[in-house]
């Protein structure tokens, strides 16, 4: 279970985010939504604890600050150093290193895992290419992948969709799912209003205060998107 408790975000006067409380029950993959200034990164990066703010996340009833090997989290790709000279299987075995200790070298069951998840991903050719020659939709493959290995319970990703391929966004969409079967948690700061109804199990609406968070059905309607992004949002083949 993973509650977030009265979180705010304020930037010198500025308020970013406004008291935003929700409880996420069940294994599930929920979009958040809302329109570019909404704070939806803001929301992730507070829940962990990446910048200030007030108010509390809790995994499991535990601070979720102090169970962050419990959380992967995938930052935007602009915010990513794409040209580091690393490889692709040493970018994967980088979610090893909650459960490793520092600098310990990774052993041969370590590595069949990245490779493992390479797999999963589609990259296994991939493995010792850089990872600066790799196109966008591959190299998001290759985070997830290192997610993967991280075995994390909570997944956060900030939207991991801009300006990669189809087919990598369909092979990382099934790679989810799965991972919802296997009883993962999984936040996406999401922009695409056509693909959340067949992406989602749920909503969170965000525009510095919670608009509405429920069940991607009942929750994902033109009333809740005019609130959010305001009346004049056209809704092109998704309106109901």
């Amino acid at each position: 279970m993973l509650k977030i408790q009265n979180v705010s975000v304020s930037y010198q006067e500025t308020l970013a985010l406004e008291d935003i409380h929700l409880t996420i029950q069940d294994p599930s993959i929920t979009g958040i939504i809302g329109p570019n200034g909404a704070g939806k990164s803001t929301l992730l990066k507070a829940i962990l604890n990446m910048i200030p703010h007030s108010g509390q996340a809790f995994l499991d009833n535990h601070e979720l600050k102090k169970s962050l090997a419990r959380v992967a989290y995938v930052e935007q790709k602009a915010d990513i150093d794409f040209h580091f000279p690393i490889k692709v299987k040493e970018c994967v075995s980088l979610g090893l290193y909650p459960q490793t200790k520092m600098f310990q070298r990774l052993s041969k069951a370590n590595w069949d895992k990245v490779m493992q998840a390479l797999a999963i991903v589609g990259l296994t050719n991939y493995a010792d290419r850089q990872i600066s020659q790799l196109s966008g939709g591959q190299f998001q493959r290759v985070l997830i992948a290192r997610c993967l290995v991280q075995e994390a319970d909570v997944i956060f990703l900030d939207e991991p969709f801009v300006g990669i391929d189809s087919v990598s966004e369909e092979i990382i969409m099934n790679t989810l799912r799965d991972l919802k079967t296997a009883g993962k948690t999984i936040l996406i700061v999401h922009h695409d209003l056509n693909k959340v109804s067949h992406y989602f199990d749920q909503v969170l609406l965000l525009n510095r205060k919670l608009i509405a968070f429920g069940p991607t059905e009942t929750t994902f309607t033109e009333e809740n998107l005019g609130k959010a992004y305001g009346d004049g949002l056209f809704f092109k083949g998704g309106a109901r």
